[in-house]
């Protein structure tokens, strides 16, 4: 069973990035992650969810559409710093929590998710 069949599938993506999303905008623990995501959160949200639908073994929905992920180069725009993958990951853990309920799964995903999110840290620290 691959991870992306763990999750729910599709529709288990789609929870999870769901869940983050409405965190990051609802919860003032993420204001900081909101406001350096400026603008209408479908595009970021979309391509989440096609990275994510790949990344776990499902289709691979964001090389079909964009390419390699280039992820870090991807995200230059944006001033990633500590405080920005702190609660990115803070988000991602509580979206997790609630969304993945396989134990094995959440696991899975955040032993993956962890060092991608330190990798994409563009900002060095002061």
């Amino acid at each position: 069973m691959t991870l992306y069949e763990a999750m729910g599938s599709s529709a288990g993506v789609q929870a999870l990035v769901d869940d983050f999303y409405h965190r990051m905008q609802h919860d003032p623990r993420f204001a900081y992650l909101l406001s350096v995501h400026p603008g209408d959160l479908a595009r970021p949200r979309d391509r989440l969810f096609k990275y994510l639908t790949g990344w776990t073994g499902g289709p691979p929905l964001f090389v079909e559409e964009f390419g390699h992920p280039r992820l870090r180069a991807r995200h230059l725009q944006v001033a990633i710093d500590i405080r920005g993958r702190d609660q990115w990951l803070e988000c991602m853990q509580a979206a997790l929590n609630a969304c993945i309920a396989r134990a094995e799964a959440r696991t899975a995903l955040w032993e993956g998710l962890v060092p991608l999110a330190d990798h994409m840290r563009n900002v060095p620290e002061a």
